[in-house]
């Protein structure tokens, strides 16, 4: 009997869509990955902190809007910035990306 991952895989595969990459990572760059990823929660976690208290201090409508812009173009960077690590990590061992025209 085949497990609901398998029969999920094999329906996929009949619509033409590949199987998702089965990679085995070290030891090493599983820790590296979830202290990336903790690093990224921690920052969020202080960027909302800091946020949440300089709302309190705001009473004109526009520079409330003005953080809160500011908070979210913040957290989108941490976020990309986490993601852009996550991949670098994940990336195969010399897999070196393209330079310049060649």
């Amino acid at each position: 009997m085949k497990s609901a991952y398998e029969l999920a895989l094999e329906r996929l595969e009949s619509q033409g869509i590949e199987r998702p990459r089965q990679e085995s990572l070290s030891e090493e760059t599983r820790q590296r990955l979830n202290d990336v990823r903790q690093q990224a929660v921690a920052k969020l976690a202080e960027l909302e902190i800091l946020h949440l208290n300089r709302l309190k201090t705001l009473h004109d409508p526009g520079k409330r809007r003005e953080e809160e812009e500011e908070y979210v173009r913040e957290r989108r960077r941490i976020e990309s910035d986490r993601d852009r690590k996550v991949e670098k990590l994940r990336e195969p061992p010399g897999n070196l990306p393209p330079t310049g025209p060649q």
